[in-house]
């Protein structure tokens, strides 16, 4: 599958760009970012093309791969999928409702596949544990605590100065991946019972789910270093069940992101974690953001 790689960011060398490259089934063509220079520098370092316009890119290839802000993501995805190209995204898939129905409802008008990269989903040992547990049911709650240092005082994180992150906060950066993790297994979340923000970017999160269960999040940036990590438990007729931890790194994960799209594609079976899980994803944060918002007032 010939594939091209929209972003330069961190998040772009650090991930999508090692991992195109070392993808047996992919033709990694080509680069395009909104700095030149940078989309430059990085197809030259993997020996590939820079394109200045997203447009000739898109002509070149089957399918894109999307590492950029989540708005800028949402209008180019809409703009692929127009083209007749496979959608490999990130999360969030957007920050509105709109723009996240805008790109489900160009992939489905398009007829291509889409798969959006929730780094949990496509981790061996999580991915087995989530299925476990959804065969397993009976679960009565769940507690998910996600904790980042991005904005923390001893951060280093390239990250950290990410406009959209510094805007939208740990909600929309790692609600994501907990809400990845829990509504497979707990079934979608029927409503954001309640909302209370923490220190620094930390929201506090209850949420019902359509299983009957329900489930609490913690989600931050601002954690110190020490602090940091995720864990995932569920306790329910089965007893207890904690997220096992893993060894494997984004660029692996992104590889099985990468085979399944493949598989999508020339299956036209859809992904769980395709444009439309996504933008499920987007309306519960929308809700929870909502919440807040409330709250504050």
């Amino acid at each position: 599958m010939r594939i091209g790689l929209l972003g330069t960011g961190p998040w772009a060398e650090m991930a999508h760009a090692p991992a195109l490259s070392e993808h047996s089934g992919l033709d990694f063509v080509g680069v395009w970012g909104r700095r030149p220079e940078a989309a430059k520098a990085l197809a030259d370092r993997y020996g590939t093309r820079a394109y200045d316009d997203v447009d000739a890119l898109l002509v070149d290839v089957e399918a894109v791969a999307v590492a950029l802000p989540p708005a800028v993501q949402a209008e180019l995805a809409v703009r692929a999928a127009r083209a007749g190209r496979h959608l490999l995204l990130d999360k969030p898939l957007a920050t509105t409702v709109e723009q996240g129905r805008a790109v489900v409802d160009a992939v489905r008008e398009a007829g291509v596949a889409s798969v959006v990269f929730f780094t949990s989903r496509f981790v061996t040992d999580t991915e087995a544990w989530i299925t476990e547990q959804a065969a397993a049911g009976g679960w009565f709650t769940g507690r998910a605590a996600w904790l980042g240092s991005l904005f923390g005082s001893d951060s280093s994180s390239p990250f950290a100065d990410s406009p959209w992150r510094q805007e939208k906060g740990a909600l929309w950066d790692v609600g994501p991946h907990a809400l990845s993790v829990l509504l497979p297994v707990l079934g979608d979340a029927r409503r954001v019972a309640a909302a209370a923000p923490g220190p620094g970017d930390t929201v506090h999160l209850v949420l019902d789910h359509a299983g009957g269960a329900s489930s609490t999040l913690t989600l931050s940036l601002s954690a110190p270093s020490a602090a940091a990590g995720a864990t995932v438990e569920l306790r329910g007729e089965t007893g207890v069940a904690v997220l096992p931890d893993s060894t494997e790194g984004a660029v692996t994960a992104l590889l099985h992101a990468a085979d399944a799209l493949i598989d999508a594609a020339a299956t036209g079976r859809p992904h769980p974690c395709d444009a439309a899980f996504a933008l499920r994803v987007t309306e519960i944060l929308t809700e929870a953001e909502a919440s807040l918002d409330r709250t504050a007032d």
